[in-house]
């Protein structure tokens, strides 16, 4: 299965195969809980089947060679001067989680590394997070190995890593959801997560003759871009104005709907009060769907990924004509319980819950009608819940 891989490695690095060792980590799709995890909020994740393969082997240096299947150039840096590799167009996840290893205090050795990305890039579905944890493993796996350090990986801390490489090294103030996802995943499971406290619990993603549809708008964003970080900021400009109230709060996860309906007048701005009342909201959502599901109650759950998408478009302002577009056309098909975007917003991906006998005629509806509206093609997975990152033995 990995024998086109290992000649493909051997053919950027010769050497023999003697060596090499394969590591995976998922993509993930977040069912519900959007913008709220940098809010210390609750989300829904589940890892997807699909993910990023890393081949590595060590070097006897410190240099660091990295290249994927779908690129022609090579990126190379020392581990030691790792500061000077900033700002990479790629190749700078993989060096901030390197670099923040290194400051956790993580011995690694100079290495080989080729990525084959299975995640579609700019989609929403966490591509980023999957090289940061698929990288992570690998280098601390290769580093245990080469210094003889006999240390078990933790996955959790792993997550916080890769969250802190994104932080200071890429310059994304994101989240933890992406990494805790694409880390600790489990097959046909869903993530109940509590982004305060890294507390969480696995719910069997049991859909009772219904699919995962997710839909791509194959319109690429970026979420070191402009407004994620703006709303963030937005975010934390509401949650400052009501520590005056209440000034305990850590996030606006603490702030309960009661108290937002209470006290939304005293927020100056309707920006800032709308962006608060999502995140408010959608915390109160998350919760709703977690037992929906546990109760197989399928419709509810749709009807509150409807009201989160609908949020999302008016309140927090992350959808755009593409996500919406996608949205209402699946809406329309017979069988479709509830859809909704997924991820950052501004382009990427929706999650639709379609019933199985529907799928087809789904796509094929949906399909049609978004290139009639946009001008190109959409692109449609069919959703598995799978395992977080691990390497392979082979």
């Amino acid at each position: 299965m990995y024998s086109e891989l290992i000649e493909t490695f051997l053919s950027y690095f010769g050497g023999q195969s003697d060596g090499i060792r394969i590591f995976r980590s998922p993509g993930r799709v977040n069912l519900i809980g959007e913008h709220t995890d940098y809010n210390g909020g609750f989300v829904f994740p589940v890892a997807l089947t699909m993910d990023t393969t890393v081949l590595a082997r060590p070097r006897d240096d410190r240099q660091i060679n990295l290249i994927a299947t779908d690129l022609k150039q090579m990126v190379s840096a020392n581990l030691d001067e790792l500061h000077k590799w900033k700002h990479l167009k790629w190749g700078n996840y993989q060096l901030g989680v390197a670099d923040e290893l290194q400051k956790s205090g993580y011995k690694l050795c100079g290495c080989d590394l080729l990525y084959d990305d299975k995640v579609p890039l700019g989609s929403g579905l966490s591509s980023s997070a999957a090289i940061e944890i698929a990288t992570a493993i690998a280098l601390v796996a290769l580093g245990n190995a080469y210094h003889e350090i006999k240390r078990e990986i933790n996955m959790v801390e792993i997550a916080k890593i890769a969250q802190k490489a994104e932080h200071n090294y890429v310059g994304v103030k994101c989240g933890i959801m992406d990494q805790f996802a694409s880390a600790m995943g489990k097959k046909n499971m869903a993530i109940f997560l509590d982004c305060r406290d890294l507390t969480w619990e696995m719910v069997p993603l049991d859909m009772k003759g219904y699919k995962l549809v997710i839909a791509n708008t194959n319109v690429k964003r970026s979420l070191a871009g402009e407004k994620y970080n703006e709303r963030r900021s937005e975010c934390e400009h509401g949650l400052e104005q009501l520590r005056r109230i209440f000034p305990n709060a850590s996030y606006l996860r603490d702030i309960s709907v009661g108290d937002f309906i209470r006290y939304r007048d005293q927020i100056s701005g309707e920006t800032i009060r709308k962006r608060v009342a999502h995140v408010v909201y959608e915390n109160e959502r998350v919760i709703k769907a977690v037992e929906a599901l546990k109760k197989n109650r399928l419709k509810e759950f749709g009807v509150l990924m409807n009201a989160s998408h609908d949020s999302l478009r008016d309140l927090y302002e992350v959808t755009g004509k593409e996500l919406d577009t996608l949205v209402e056309q699946s809406r329309k098909v017979e069988g479709v319980l509830g859809s909704r975007m997924t991820g950052a917003g501004f382009g990427g991906c929706t999650v639709s819950l379609v019933r199985e006998d529907k799928v087809r005629e789904f796509i094929e509806r949906v399909g049609g009608a978004y290139y009639k509206e946009i001008g190109h093609d959409a692109s449609f997975y069919i959703t598995e819940a799978g395992n977080g990152g691990r390497e392979i033995i082979f």
